[in-house]
């Protein structure tokens, strides 16, 4: 069951608590949550997050461009959180990771996806920008996790639409708390359930109109198929996720952490 965090300002907000563990149990609630974009939280939605829900960290993992195009967002004047920019920028689309525009066929196929000999289908499209993230800001994502550990009060991961990025940095999370993957998976496509009031919020922004309007609505859909492929090659690659994670830095001391957080 999705636990929603129901805000005015945000509409894709939720907690990875009450997620499957492989050994049974589920993930601790109030821990790290992730949402969409921040910038249209209400007054009443930072006591909530803040006062209610004890958020002391937020990771943002839009562009530069995206920060600075749509300005601060009300948790930064807040002195009780901290704040974490730590940009992905893989996107192709110009300033969000909605579409991408950077070669005819809409990616670079040769450099997203080197081991794929095939033509690209959606399935290879979108997992291409999701190894796009590791290739390219591989000490971010490290980062991101390593914040999102954090024992200091709730942390929380978002990008624009909380789907993607967002999406990836969850996975990976939930992966190393010890999450089944089909639970993992549930928690990826939930985003599928307010698809069309986040195409609406980002849509009355110019900085997203253009990206989103150049392909239909459901395409923008998150399916199982794209986080599955992205297990499936994590796998063949490095052993599994963990194994990326491993090769990038990533310690048994950040293990312990993210379980003691989503677990203990």
């Amino acid at each position: 069951m999705t636990r929603w965090i129901e805000l005015e300002g945000a509409v894709n907000a939720r907690d990875l608590g009450g997620v499957a563990l492989g050994d049974g149990g589920v993930t601790k609630s109030g821990r790290i949550f992730r949402s969409d974009n921040l910038q249209g939280l209400t007054p009443r939605d930072v006591d909530l997050l803040v006062g209610e829900l004890k958020l002391r960290h937020v990771v943002d993992l839009r562009s530069t461009a995206e920060v600075a195009l749509e300005g601060p967002g009300p948790l930064t004047r807040v002195p009780e959180v901290r704040h974490h920019h730590l940009t992905l920028f893989a996107e192709g689309g110009r300033y969000t990771d909605v579409e991408a525009d950077t070669a005819p066929t809409g990616i670079d196929g040769e450099r997203v996806l080197p081991w794929a000999e095939r033509a690209l289908d959606e399935e290879l499209r979108v997992t291409g920008f999701y190894f796009g993230y590791l290739r390219d800001r591989p000490s971010a994502v490290i980062e991101a996790l390593r914040t999102m550990a954090l024992d200091d009060g709730a942390a929380l991961v978002h990008c624009a639409a909380g789907k993607d990025r967002t999406g990836v940095l969850c996975a990976l999370a939930l992966e190393v708390a010890g999450a089944t993957r089909e639970a993992v998976v549930a928690d990826y496509v939930a985003t599928g359930e307010r698809l069309e009031l986040i195409l609406e919020r980002l849509r009355a922004s110019e900085t997203y109109r253009g990206d989103l309007d150049s392909r239909p609505a459901d395409d923008h859909a998150p399916r199982a198929r794209y986080l599955e492929q992205f297990f499936r090659v994590l796998d063949e690659r490095f052993g599994g996720p963990m194994g990326w994670l491993e090769a990038n830095g990533w310690t048994a001391d950040d293990t312990a952490a993210m379980r003691a957080r989503l677990r203990g």
